[in-house]
């Protein structure tokens, strides 16, 4: 196997630009968390054979060539899968996503559909599920997730966005799809209020293939981070080079993240994220099978099967309108607009407040059953400190500490980190 070089932090790595050094102070633990909490799930480290001898490349060079990556055509299998310790999602993403065929009851306006991607795709956040993707430009673009006995579509295909989910026979239609993004890659204009556009920015901002994971984790790369070129590997019968990322700031629960690069086009075949506890990887995306050459043109041709129940996005939208106004926005005006961020790299951590400036509601308060009580308690560790009181909410990779006065602290970061965090702001 050819020599590789020394570890090397970032500034040897790359140059990278001061904007996205500071945008990356905000992206995580922001998208590490969205990576984290809105894709997949895991299955042990995909097999890899042999450790082909390919000719040395550095770190700033393989970055380079994952960033010139301009792989408009392929096709294939990825398995995938998150273990972040928590119970699978299953049926609860709708009623957050406020679709998935559930009753949004008297003031929610209806129901919605089983195949709109809002509800169906956040399933993926936990368990093992097998994707079958292709893609053509731009334009064209089918993820399907595979189950023992049934299958979920997304196609975009020009000017139409369509889900299908077998197993409810019920399809999904967006007119518009490709003005979701205009040519610069900027979303489309929302300024009217309207909901046009977000299931397509749904499935745009969902991960679903080791290249999306990448170049979410690389947004954090700056001089908190070392990266380094670690050998070689075999990914879907692909040459491979192996890029390690770490953090160098201690109180981050990520370990490393490991990124199978195809020798041949800079594209990730493989992406797995480990924690810095230990034990099983909690993000592990890869091919198990890629083509490069361009699929079939009917690979993106949908007609809804007879019988199924087609429900139109634009006709949902009210309904889902009606439904975030009263149950959303005001967490969104009063939560979100005070964003702060605490330090950087891979240790900030984003400060915000709940609604009313009040903690979690408590049995004692009349706001929770007993029952509620008991679990919500079960779910999370009571801590203290300058700040008061508070809970911390933990999986293998994101905490949340909430304050006993409403604020919320989180980050891909320990729980001294958070409970540290909050004592220093007050």
């Amino acid at each position: 196997m050819a020599p590789y070089e020394p570890e090397q932090d970032t500034s040897e790595a790359g140059d990278l630009s001061a904007g996205r050094r500071k945008a990356a102070r905000y992206v995580v633990p922001l998208a590490v968390a969205g990576v984290a909490a809105a894709t997949i799930g895991l299955v042990p480290a995909l097999a890899t054979s042999g450790d082909p001898d390919l000719p040395k490349i550095t770190a700033q060079e393989l970055i380079e060539k994952i960033a010139a990556s301009d792989t408009q055509q392929l096709s294939g299998n990825v398995k995938i899968s998150t273990d972040l310790g928590l119970p699978s999602m299953g049926g609860m993403a709708g009623g957050f996503a406020g679709g998935g065929g559930s009753d949004h009851g008297e003031d929610g306006g209806g129901e919605g559909s089983a195949a709109d991607p809002k509800s169906k795709l956040m399933e993926l956040a936990s368990g093992t599920h097998t994707l079958r993707v292709a893609a053509d430009g731009p334009d064209k673009q089918k993820v399907s997730v595979l189950d023992d006995a049934a299958e979920y579509s997304l196609i975009h295909n020009g000017d139409d966005l369509w889900a299908y989910d077998s197993k409810s026979n019920e399809a999904y239609h967006a007119k518009g799809a490709a003005d979701a993004e205009d040519a610069s890659g900027k979303g489309a204009d929302k300024s009217d209020g309207s909901d046009k556009g977000a299931p397509e920015d749904v499935a745009k901002e969902l991960p679903a293939t080791p290249k999306d994971f990448a170049e979410q984790a690389l947004k954090a790369v700056d001089d908190t981070t070392s990266v380094k070129v670690d050998g070689t590997a075999q990914v879907a019968g692909r040459d491979a080079y192996r890029l390690v990322v770490k953090p160098k700031q201690s109180g981050s629960t990520v370990g490393q993240i490991t990124v199978a690069v195809d020798a041949k086009t800079g594209t990730p075949l493989k992406f797995t994220l480990t924690p810095a506890s230990g034990g099983a990887a909690v993000i592990d995306a890869g091919f198990t099978k890629v083509d490069f050459g361009k699929p079939s043109a009917s690979t993106f041709d949908f007609t809804p099967p007879k019988g199924a129940k087609v429900t139109e996005a634009d006709e949902h939208a009210a309904d889902e309108r009606g439904f975030k106004d009263k149950g959303g926005k005001e967490f969104e005006e009063e939560g979100l607009n005070d964003l702060k961020v605490i330090g950087e790299g891979w240790s900030s951590i984003a400060e915000l407040k709940l609604p009313g400036g009040q903690g979690l509601p408590t049995a004692g308060s009349g706001d929770v059953p007993p029952d509620a009580q008991k679990l919500l308690d079960s779910l999370g560790d009571q801590v203290s400190g300058k700040f008061g009181s508070g809970t911390v909410f933990s999986t293998r990779l994101i905490n949340a500490l909430v304050t006993e006065d409403g604020k919320v602290y989180v980050g891909a970061v320990t729980k001294d980190a958070l409970v540290k965090a909050a004592n220093a702001a007050h």
